[in-house]
């Protein structure tokens, strides 16, 4: 059941048997959660973490006014909420962006593995480590890129982190935002966003249509992202 986390985790250090196994039987119980339905609520304390097991979630901020701003993108593979262990109460919500399948590691459980195995500890201190690179990485992009750039790069993004976790089908990933969603991740209109699309599909690098993203011309699409992955920190060394 929690392949995705495996290869994510396994993407960065060897995990060993007794690490695996430990994961398999901590993370037991599960659920399914229709798109638009919170996984995890603002101003919750949830007694476990949430283990996004396929589909697409997202961290957000509502306004006073209603709008909403994404904060964050989750896919297979990733804790969405990780961090809610120590920090006990969210300040922000987690919704599905589609159907998804999650799987619940109680705190008490994510607790004995920091007092008991070092190793495992690091690594998923590394995956909450990624996801404030992650946020670094949008911030300068909302501050400092074109939208243009801004999408190049998000597209990127997803696809190295949907192909760690075997989401991705030769040079097409599933991506099942509406435009309206799209529009609160980039924070612009969804006018704007769609003449940017326009742009980029006119420029023959990717193309988003059926709810699938296929990139036509990868390096030409980091290019205009300046896209470097080494903040994702893939890559397998001594954690």
């Amino acid at each position: 059941m929690i392949e995705s986390l495996l290869l994510n985790l396994g993407s960065r250090d060897v995990l060993s048997a007794e690490e695996e196994s430990h994961l398999r039987a901590i993370i037991v119980k599960d659920r399914y959660f229709a798109a638009g339905e919170d996984l995890v609520s603002e101003g919750s304390r949830p007694g476990y973490s949430t283990l996004l097991l396929d589909g697409f979630a997202a961290r957000y901020k509502v306004m006073a006014d209603g709008s909403r701003q994404i904060t964050a993108l989750h896919v297979a593979g990733d804790f969405v909420d990780l961090h809610a262990f120590p920090i006990k109460k969210m300040d922000h919500g987690i919704v599905a962006l589609s159907s998804c399948h999650v799987a619940f590691a109680d705190h008490a459980d994510l607790k004995a593995i920091t007092e008991r195995m070092p190793h495992l500890t690091r690594l998923l201190w590394l995956d909450t480590l990624v996801d404030g690179a992650i946020h670094r990485e949008w911030i300068v992009a909302m501050g400092r890129r074109s939208k243009r750039s801004h999408i190049a790069h998000l597209v990127c993004e997803l696809f190295v982190r949907l192909q760690v976790v075997k989401r991705t089908r030769g040079a097409s990933f599933q991506f099942p935002l509406t435009q309206i969603e799209m529009a609160d991740v980039l924070g612009v209109s969804v006018v704007h966003l769609n003449k940017t699309l326009q742009a980029l599909r006119r420029e023959g690098v990717f193309i988003w249509e059926n709810r699938t993203i296929t990139i036509v011309d990868w390096e030409r699409l980091q290019e205009i992202a300046e896209f470097d992955p080494g903040y994702l920190s893939i890559f397998r060394e001594p954690r």
